[in-house]
């Protein structure tokens, strides 16, 4: 019950700064305006809701930072855990800030998808350069029984930077790539959230108070909190966009939980966070299978997600974003399986999940390239 004031906060404060952010939007003309063609609302939608998720995501975490803040607050142990915790949440809230500001001069100025993505690059390496997923190798090599020498253990650190800022980039890319529609992006990370909240709280129950196990189940809240209070005004008809800076953040956020459950030093738990954002992931890569079966620039936007594809074949926006749901929530589900089967029937279990998936991805078309594509106005950032 001592984490409830985290949710809470993110929540209100997402919630009360979201109209706010609509009507500084409205008045300074910051609007993301139809296309006909990658933007197909029907008038111009105020953005800035990725400033009122970032307000929201940082209430929860400075109230976080508050109330444990000491070593006789619960879940620190002795010693070097306060100082531990407030580093690693320094480095969040910079990485944080920085990826939404990055985002958000993306949106008004709408930067080189090169340059963008250099600049994401960047900011990983500061998420990193506070110990975050710098032992990410380690847990695999430990799963397949690879012990190095105390004298190479500067190698995992090595080995894990490429990895962790892949895994960073990638996960702020595929929750760019999934804002597509009304409510989408928010509510699926939302209910991402409450994935990445069952396997957090279980491991805080079962294990030692730490400041790892806090910090899984604050960043789990403030995603929560955050999502779900900028959510009401942008379900269809959206009345206000979340725009790149909203989207990169929950992505941010979301890489950060990833690896830290992989500090659990347990590959199963990785492997049932990643689950949990297997939505995401899925579609990223559906659409970068398409694009280039389409000979299209990989970083050109364009229709091929497979959200455009149900809206392309008759699907009402909120039929499609309840789909979406759906499907978010089995992958949550799927990843909160860790808790209960053990690892070499998980491996399975998700193979066959899998497995399922592609068969429905080839039956249903979702990567098929049935016309030549149409000529794009301009390459996006996606």
């Amino acid at each position: 019950m001592a984490y409830w004031p985290i949710l809470v906060g993110s929540f209100v404060v997402s919630l009360a700064l979201t109209p706010v952010c609509r009507i500084f939007a409205l008045r300074y003309k910051i609007v993301d305006r139809p296309d006909d063609w990658l933007k197909t609302h029907k008038k111009p939608i105020p953005y800035l809701g990725g400033v009122a998720i970032l307000g929201g995501w940082l209430a929860g975490l400075l109230i976080a930072f508050f109330m444990f803040e000491n070593a006789d607050s619960p879940g620190y142990v002795a010693g070097d855990g306060p100082s531990m915790f407030r580093m690693k949440m320094i480095g969040v809230v910079i990485a944080g800030t920085l990826i939404t500001l990055l985002g958000l001069v993306d949106d008004i100025r709408s930067l080189p998808p090169k340059l963008k993505l250099a600049a994401g690059v960047v900011i990983a390496l500061v998420v990193v350069g506070f110990g975050i997923g710098t032992d990410i190798v380690g847990v695999i090599f430990d799963s397949v029984r690879l012990r190095l020498e105390a004298s190479d253990q500067w190698l995992v650190v090595v080995y894990s930077l490429p990895v962790s800022v892949f895994i960073i980039v990638g996960s702020c890319n595929a929750t760019n790539l999934i804002d597509g529609l009304d409510g989408l992006c928010s509510g699926v990370l939302g209910i991402i959230s409450i994935g990445f909240l069952a396997l957090a709280v279980h491991l805080h129950m079962h294990s030692n108070w730490n400041p790892e196990e806090v910090q899984r189940v604050v960043l789990s809240l403030a995603l929560l909190g955050a999502s779900f209070g900028f959510l009401p005004l942008n379900r269809n008809p959206a009345r206000i966009f979340m725009g790149d800076a909203g989207s990169m953040l929950l992505g941010m956020n979301a890489a950060i939980l990833l690896l830290m459950f992989a500090d659990e030093q347990r590959i199963r738990w990785m492997v049932g966070s990643m689950m949990v954002f297997g939505l995401p992931v899925t579609d990223m890569v559906l659409t970068l299978v398409r694009r280039w079966r389409a000979q299209r620039p990989l970083m050109a936007g364009d229709r091929s997600h497979f959200y455009d594809q149900l809206i392309d074949r008759g699907m009402s926006v909120r039929r499609v974003v309840r789909i979406s749901y759906l499907l978010a929530g089995g992958f949550a589900l799927l990843g909160m399986m860790a808790i209960q089967v053990r690892t070499r029937h998980l491996f399975l279990l998700y193979g066959v999940a899998y497995g399922v998936l592609l068969y429905a991805v080839h039956r249903f078309g979702m990567v098929r390239v049935d016309d030549p594509p149409a000529p794009s106005p301009k390459e996006s950032a996606e």
